[in-house]
């Protein structure tokens, strides 16, 4: 049951990847050129394949979540600007705005009942949460908790702060063209591709060390050896490894 479970895992990332990059980058680079799709018709049919990877992704979880709906409209602004031709600098601004928001909305929901790292890491698809907090409660340590999310909190929203910092200096450095061009479409398919590598991972490492320093803190505040803070699914696909 695992094993399926992981490999459809791996299965949906490849679709995402695929959906999400390959192809984009495929028809920005190949098929912008007027004797094709040309450049404006070939942004929307770009755009196309990862607006229809979120729809089928929502309909095949039946949900979603902040940051998939923030990243579904960040597609949509790209298509808007490149579509209706405006300046092709509103893209880097747009780039750095979408992160930064989400930053902002990290660090907002500390003050509400529903803080977001708790949906991003401090969550059960990561954690056995009800394991954590069963001791937390009988160990009277709940407020030490909240003080280490409140420290998780910070690093997230410096992880995506970084995502903002990255994103508008890539987009600076290889958007030059008016959009409406081929020129345009092969900047934005050269910006697509380079992102995942000088955006993602950088900002992927800020996030790990956000989810290490949570594991450290929440084993010094349990007791629980590292793979006993696992949810129960992964620490079963630990056994089987």
């Amino acid at each position: 049951m695992e094993t399926n479970k992981q490999a459809k895992k791996n299965e949906n990332l490849l679709i995402s990847i695929v959906f999400n990059i390959v192809i984009p980058v495929l028809i920005l680079s190949k098929f912008t050129t007027e004797d094709r799709l040309g450049p404006i018709w070939g942004v929307v049919v770009a755009l196309l394949f990862p607006i229809s990877f979120f729809f089928y992704d929502y309909f095949k979880q039946k949900k979603t979540n902040f940051i998939s709906i923030i990243g579904f409209v960040s597609i949509l602004l790209t298509g808007v600007i490149g579509i209706f031709e405006f300046p092709s600098e509103w893209l880097a601004y747009k780039e750095a705005a979408v992160p930064l928001l989400i930053g902002i909305a990290v660090l907002i929901s500390l003050k509400t009942p529903f803080p977001l790292v708790k949906k991003l890491l401090y969550q059960e698809e990561i954690l056995d949460v009800e394991e954590i907090n069963g001791i937390l409660k009988e160990k009277n340590k709940e407020p030490e908790l909240e003080n280490v999310l409140k420290n998780t909190t910070y690093m997230l929203a410096a992880s995506f702060l970084l995502s903002a910092i990255l994103n508008f200096v890539l987009a600076k450095i290889l958007i030059k063209s008016p959009t409406g061009t081929e020129a345009f479409a092969q900047e934005l398919a050269d910006m697509t591709m380079y992102s995942y590598v000088v955006i993602a991972l950088p900002s992927t490492c800020v996030m790990m060390i956000a989810l290490w320093y949570l594991f450290k803190q929440l084993k010094k505040l349990t007791g629980l050896e590292t793979e006993k803070l696992f949810a129960k699914h992964l620490q079963e696909q630990m056994k089987e490894q």
